[in-house]
């Protein structure tokens, strides 16, 4: 149970961290019961779930805190960034693992909601995309910078934006701009990593890269296929035709093997100088399939470094995957059910805060972990005891609520029992009501 007790110490830890951004001590104290709530077994975790957990008579201390009450959410963000980089920044190699994640929503009232591919569902739907940063290490990573995507035709009509909760001062920015947004934050507060790493939607922004090499933050970025590049040659290819002309024997790529959640990550992986000294074109194929996927890497000035070094740098864009895995499956990232820029922001802010604790109590438990046993052939045969793994996010989380659980709250959840119930009666009798009205136009 020592690692329970470490979580609930680092969720006070931060908790403290926050109170410079509240004016009041009463949205504080309830952002620390929003927070325990997040982190409970919860099956789904919104304003009046969140509400009986905390203990409360009824919802609206909790749809306060994130609609109207006074705290500066953007230094509490900054606040779990301090918290998140504290613990991981001496590891290795860290890096900000940009990507964006969805929502579905239904309907048009809430902030940023649009018809648009969503990765939550593998398609075009209706819903809301967020910029994530993910501060990823080998040992262990978190969420530390998220930015709500709105589309243009909301902050174009002043009366929509009014209605959704988005302030006068927000301006439209691309995915690829929300994640520079984030990336100044991290700047400003010493909290940037050396190095970034992002999918093509981030790759082929060259603002995004403009932003890095002039904060001198390295970068291993997808691109496309025909993404095009001026070699040290002078001539200037396609990152495909490099690949089939340049790299097409087998001697020219390398085969590195980067350790993953569930085992070693195998592949062929080559690198191509450009006309630039600090960019290279680092290239990736499948060991079974062939496919290759091409990364446009820099190297800022006096920091050399070698080919397994973007190789680790690549690899470590997959965490945030698993951040949005797990911040959606264990600390409610995507269930909020509020509808303003705001309370949407703020929700988020507590969720990633959420996470971070319980991600932050495994990265240290996983340094005083024993090494993996492991076989070293196909013909071993299984040891006597295999040991136990480091302890995972999802069980800190569990260790979490067995030293937070409150025993004797009979009555206070027979009285959400009548309080939901009542509530419910009360919207059947308005829908009924609105239903006979139109049935009584003309």
């Amino acid at each position: 149970m020592v690692e329970g007790a470490l979580a609930v110490a680092n969720l006070a830890e931060l908790h403290r961290r926050l109170r410079s951004c509240f004016r009041r001590s009463e949205p504080y104290e309830q952002a620390g019961k929003y927070m325990t709530a997040l982190v409970s077994d919860l099956p789904r975790k919104n304003g009046w779930t969140i509400a009986e957990h905390a203990g409360d008579a009824c919802p609206d201390r909790t749809q306060r805190l994130l609609n109207h009450a006074v705290w500066d959410h953007d230094a509490a963000m900054a606040a779990i960034r301090g918290f998140v980089a504290g613990q991981l920044s001496g590891r290795p190699l860290v890096v900000a693992a940009l990507d964006e994640s969805g929502q579905e929503k239904d309907g048009a009232a809430t902030a940023g909601v649009q018809r648009q591919y969503m990765g939550c569902a593998g398609r075009i739907a209706n819903g809301v995309n967020t910029v994530y940063c993910s501060y990823a290490t080998p040992g262990g990573h978190a969420l530390v910078g998220a930015r709500i995507y709105v589309p243009a035709d909301q902050l174009a009509d002043p009366d929509r934006r009014t209605a959704l909760g988005i302030g006068e001062e927000a301006t439209f920015r691309s995915k690829p701009q929300l994640a520079v947004d984030i990336m100044q934050d991290m700047v400003a507060d010493a909290t940037m990593p050396a190095w970034c790493a992002g999918d093509e939607v981030y790759g082929r922004s060259v603002e995004l890269r403009t932003f890095c090499e002039d904060n001198e933050i390295g970068y291993v970025l997808r691109v496309g296929r025909a993404f095009h590049t001026s070699l040290a040659q002078g001539i200037r290819m396609r990152a495909d035709a490099v690949a089939a002309t340049m790299l097409s024997t087998q001697d020219s790529w390398q085969i590195r093997a980067v350790p993953g959640s569930k085992g070693e990550r195998r592949y062929a992986w080559a690198w191509v100088a450009t006309a630039s000294p600090h960019h290279f074109l680092l290239l990736r194929k499948h060991l079974q399939t062939g496919e290759v996927a091409y990364h446009y890497c820099h190297v800022p000035p006096g920091r050399p470094v070698p080919l397994m070094t973007l190789v680790r740098v690549a690899c470590l864009r997959w965490p945030v995957e698993e951040d949005f895995e797990f911040g959606k499956d264990h600390f409610g990232l995507d269930h909020s059910q509020v509808r303003l820029h705001i309370a949407l922001t703020r929700h988020l802010v507590l969720a990633m805060a959420a996470l971070a604790v319980c991600a932050v109590t495994a990265a240290q438990a996983k340094t005083r972990a024993p090494a993996p046993i492991l076989p070293t052939s196909p013909d071993d045969d299984p040891p006597a005891d295999t040991g136990l793994i480091a302890f995972t996010v999802a069980e800190i989380k569990r260790l979490f609520i067995l030293i937070t659980r409150r025993p004797h709250t009979n009555a206070h959840h027979l009285h959400w029992t009548w309080w939901r119930r009542r509530h419910q009666a009360r919207a059947r009798w308005f829908h009924h009501r609105t239903r006979l009205a139109r049935q009584a136009t003309p």
